[in-house]
C-alpha cells in the first residue's frame, strides 16, 4: 500500500489552454501542483509499483472552512452534515492521478477502483492511498 498527504488547499486539473499561435499549453498552477504530488510521493519514502498491477486509488480532499463562515454553520461543516461543492471530484482525481503517471505506477489506466472524497477541515489537505491488487 502507499500512503502520503499533500498539505494545502486541494486543487482540480486545469483544462489546457491554446494560445494565439494555436498551441496548446497546460496552466502553470496545474503544472506546479502536480509537481507538489511527486514531491510529497517521494518524500514519503514511497517506491513506484512495478509489475502487472490492478489499482485501488483513495482520494480524500480537505477543504478550508471560509473566514466569513458563522459558527453554526462552521460546526455544520465540520460534523459532515454540509459539504463542499468547489471542484469537481474528477478534476481532484485527474491532477493527482496524471502527476503519479510514471512515479507511483506506470500509467493511469492501471487503477481500476478510484473513490474521491471531500469534506471540510481546519487543516486543508489531500490524503492519497493506493493499493496493489496483485493478479
Amino acid at each position: 500500500m502507499i500512503q502520503f498527504t499533500i498539505q494545502g488547499e486541494p486543487k482540480g486539473k486545469g483544462r489546457h489552454r491554446t494560445n494565439k499561435n494555436g498551441h496548446t499549453y497546460t496552466p502553470q498552477s496545474t503544472v506546479d501542483y502536480e509537481k507538489l504530488v511527486q514531491q510529497e510521493f517521494m518524500i514519503a519514502g514511497q517506491k513506484k509499483l512495478e509489475g502487472d498491477v490492478s489499482l485501488d486509488a483513495y482520494i480524500s480532499a480537505r477543504f478550508t472552512i471560509p473566514k466569513s463562515t458563522s459558527k453554526k454553520k462552521k460546526a455544520k461543516m465540520l460534523s459532515g452534515e454540509i459539504l463542499p461543492r468547489k471542484i469537481d471530484c474528477d478534476n481532484i482525481a485527474k491532477i493527482v492521478l496524471d502527476a503519479l503517471n510514471g512515479v507511483a505506477y506506470n500509467d493511469d489506466r492501471q487503477v481500476v477502483n478510484l473513490t474521491v472524497s471531500k469534506i471540510y477541515s481546519e487543516k486543508p489537505e489531500i490524503t492519497v492511498r493506493i493499493i496493489s491488487l496483485e493478479r
